[in-house]
């Protein structure tokens, strides 16, 4: 196992590499002198050039990044062109609020998702069935944004209204208690969940008509550990893969959700970091996440091994 997650972990370096390229390539081939926009429209063409030498924007975009790579390795990841602070130190300061939000999103969707796709299951083709999935297609159909808005409007316009309050039943941006988390947390777990949903009806359909559920059953097992801890079990490690693949769509759609909510996470600080090109920011931001995705990717590949006793990484 130790030289399993060892190998992982080196495969990961050219993974990295790859996209940090691809970010910092992208980021120059944006339309626009980037050293005008820092600089500012009414700068004058010496100071445009003087920009342009400070951040190495006159050097050939590889040796531009080949000192950004050396750079990286240092574990400098260059200072903020619009605050002037260290990039490290302004990720640091966001990504626990970010941490915070995706977390207890899939938590969030895991609690209700699973539950409500072995319910379908186990109730197949029976209005809970399609009532289910009917929720299911809704919420995958349902734009982030958009639903952020209309919680937005029902929890902090209609429902005080309704109920002849003066304050919002709950805040519609910023941060500081748990009411700030709850409309953020179930615009994003919103997807997820529907897609966990769907994942564990199909799975567990196809596993409730193995031989070894109706030879429990038929041994007079408790319906509630057949289900459960015989077909549940073994219907988890596609649902496993789902939920680590969602972690990264969570953080994808991280940067939607705390633009609506003004949450100060990683999201909110890369599309500030897009409009200002402030390209040290976008390149670290972007680094960070992606290796925040592989290594769950990690975890959940490890995960296998404890949830199917029979899968062995050597």
């Amino acid at each position: 196992m130790t030289t399993y997650i060892v190998r992982r972990l080196l495969l990961a370096i050219p993974v990295l590499l790859g996209v940090s390229f691809l970010v910092f390539a992208s980021v120059r081939f944006v339309p626009g002198d980037p050293a005008m926009a820092i600089a500012g429209e009414l700068a004058t063409p010496e100071l445009v050039a003087q920009v342009r030498q400070e951040m190495g924007l006159d050097r050939p975009l590889l040796v531009q990044y080949a000192i950004y790579l050396e750079r990286v390795l240092q574990g400098d990841l260059g200072r903020s062109v619009r605050s002037g602070l260290p990039v490290a130190e302004e990720i640091a300061n966001r990504l626990p609020k970010t941490a915070q939000l995706a977390v207890l999103s899939l938590l969030f969707a895991s609690a209700i998702g699973i539950p409500l796709g072995v319910l379908s299951a186990t109730r197949a083709n029976t209005w809970v069935d399609s009532l289910s999935m009917m929720l299911a297609l809704i919420g995958v159909s349902m734009p982030i944004f958009w639903l952020g808005l209309m919680l937005m409007i029902f929890f902090s316009v209609l429902l005080p209204r309704w109920l002849g309050l003066s304050e919002p039943v709950l805040p519609p941006t910023g941060t500081g208690t748990w009411q700030h988390l709850v409309m953020p947390v179930m615009a994003l777990a919103a997807t997820s969940m529907a897609i966990q949903a769907r994942m564990t009806r199909a799975c567990m359909l196809e596993v409730l008509r193995m031989d070894y559920v109706r030879t429990a059953r038929a041994k007079g097992v408790a319906e509630r550990w057949v289900i459960y801890r015989h077909a549940l079990r073994n219907a988890l490690i596609p649902i496993v893969t789902i939920i680590g693949l969602q972690f990264g769509t969570l953080l994808g759609g991280a940067v939607l959700t705390e633009t609506v909510f003004a949450w100060p996470g990683l999201g909110r600080l890369l599309v500030d970091a897009i409009g200002y090109r402030d390209y040290p920011v976008v390149q670290g931001t972007v680094l960070v996440v992606t290796l925040g995705f592989v290594l769950v990717n990690l975890a959940v590949d490890v995960l296998y091994a404890y949830l199917d006793p029979r899968i062995r990484y050597h």
